[in-house]
C-alpha cells in the first residue's frame, strides 16, 4: 500500500501547457477522484503517476521512492482504462492471468490471485467463457479482476464505467466502492462525470485547463466552491451564477435586494460587483414549508421543465440569465413559479477574482 505525492509537476507538450504545477498528497487507503472536462489534463496527470507520461518537470513519488525515471512495470501499479482491452481469444482466467504470466509468476500463485479475484468480483461461473459471452458490467468487472490480480500498491482507473449504460453506471459505482473497502488500497479515479465524483470519493480534486481548482470531501466542494468555475462544474446541475451589485450591505440581483446585514454572510464593505450563485435546490417554491418564513420572493416565467419522478426541473429566466430551479413533480402551475430564497444559502464570489468571499 502506498502514499501518492506529486511536487510541483508540469506537462507540456510543444508550447501548450497541459498541467501546471500541480501539488497533490495522496494518503494510503484513499479513494481520491479526479474530475474536470474533457481537456482538462485528468487523464495525463493519472498516465504520469501510472509512467506512461514523463513530466516536464517535477516529482512524482509512490511510497516514499522518487518514480520519475521508473518504468511503468516496475512501479507497482496496476491501471483500468476506458476500453476493457480483453483478448477476445482467451477467456476470463486467462485474461485476467495474462500479466502474470508474463512475468513468469508460479502457476499455483496464478491459480490463487486469480480465484481470489474470481470471488471478490462474482466471476466465479464466467472463468471459461470468452468476451463476447459477457455483458458490459461483465466484461468490467474482468477489466478489474486483470487489476486486482497484480496486489499492486495503487488502482489507476481512467473512466472505466463511461462505456456503460446510466443503470449499469449506478451498480458499477457501488461495486467498485466495495472494492475498495475490501482490497483497503490507493484508488485513484479519473471521471468527467460530477455525479460519479460525488458519490465515490473519499476526496475529490477539481482540475480546469491544467490547475487544481479545490480539493476537498464531497459536501466540502458542494457546499463551499472556492471560486465560481467549482460552483458551475460540481453538482448534478450547475449552480447558478448572477452578475450582481454590492452597495453598503444591500445586494441587488436585477429587481431583487438583500440586506445582507440581516444575514451570516461575510462580505466587503463599500460598493463593489458581486458573483451571486445559488443552488437549484435552494429556491423553495410556495408548497415548502419553508415558503412563509423566507425573506426574498419572486416571480419566475418558466420556459420549460423536466419531471424527474418526486421532482421537477423548471428553466427561467433571472436578471438575464437562464436559471434552474428544483420543485416538486406534483406542483401545478400557469405559466409561472413563485419562489422564495433564503439569503443565507446564496454564495458570494469577488466578480474580479472570482473566488469565494469568506
Amino acid at each position: 500500500m502506498a502514499k501518492v505525492v506529486l511536487n510541483n509537476v508540469c506537462k507540456k507538450f510543444g508550447e501548450k501547457t497541459i498541467l501546471d504545477d500541480i501539488n497533490l498528497e495522496i494518503q494510503d487507503k484513499e479513494f481520491v477522484v479526479l474530475v474536470g472536462a474533457s481537456g482538462c489534463g485528468k487523464s495525463t496527470l493519472l498516465r504520469i503517476i501510472a509512467g506512461l507520461e514523463k513530466p516536464t518537470s517535477g516529482e512524482v513519488f509512490i511510497g516514499s521512492k522518487c518514480v520519475n525515471n521508473v518504468l511503468p512495470k516496475d512501479r507497482n501499479i496496476a491501471m483500468v482504462f476506458q476500453s476493457y482491452a480483453l483478448y477476445p481469444h482467451l477467456n476470463v482466467y486467462d485474461n485476467m492471468a495474462f500479466g502474470l504470466k508474463v512475468r513468469k509468476t508460479p502457476k499455483c500463485e496464478i491459480k490463487r490471485r486469480v480465484l481470489n479475484a474470481a470471488d471478490i468480483l462474482g466471476l466465479e461461473e464466467y472463468l471459461y467463457h470468452k468476451p463476447k459471452e459477457l455483458s458490459g458490467g461483465q466484461r468490467q468487472r474482468v477489466a478489474l479482476g486483470r487489476a486486482i490480480v497484480r496486489e499492486p500498491q495503487v488502482f489507476l482507473m481512467d473512466e472505466p464505467l463511461s462505456n456503460l449504460d446510466a443503470k449499469l453506471r449506478v451498480q458499477m459505482r457501488s461495486e467498485i466502492k466495495k472494492l475498495h473497502k475490501k482490497l483497503k488500497t490507493t484508488f485513484i479515479y479519473v471521471t468527467h462525470d460530477q455525479t460519479e465524483a460525488m458519490t465515490m470519493g473519499d476526496k475529490i480534486v477539481v482540475l480546469n485547463e491544467g490547475h487544481i481548482q479545490q480539493i476537498g470531501s464531497a459536501n466540502e466542494i458542494y457546499n463551499n466552491p472556492k471560486n465560481t468555475f467549482v460552483a458551475g462544474f460540481m453538482g448534478a446541475y450547475p449552480t447558478n451564477l448572477y452578475n450582481a451589485k454590492l452597495e453598503n450591505g444591500l445586494l441587488s440581483i436585477g429587481n431583487i435586494f438583500v440586506n445582507l446585514k440581516n444575514t451570516n454572510l461575510k462580505y466587503p464593505e463599500g460598493n463593489c460587483d458581486i458573483i451571486a450563485g445559488v443552488r437549484v435546490e435552494d429556491f423553495e417554491d410556495k408548497t415548502s414549508p419553508k415558503f412563509g418564513t423566507n425573506l426574498i420572493k419572486f416571480s419566475a416565467k418558466i420556459d420549460f421543465e423536466e419531471t424527474l419522478g418526486a421532482k421537477k426541473i423548471v428553466y427561467f429566466n433571472l436578471n438575464g440569465v437562464n436559471s434552474i430551479a428544483q420543485i416538486p413533480s406534483d406542483y401545478t402551475y400557469d405559466t409561472s413559479v413563485e419562489f422564495s430564497l433564503d439569503p443565507n444559502k446564496i454564495k458570494l464570489f469577488d466578480a474580479k477574482t472570482k473566488e469565494a468571499i469568506v
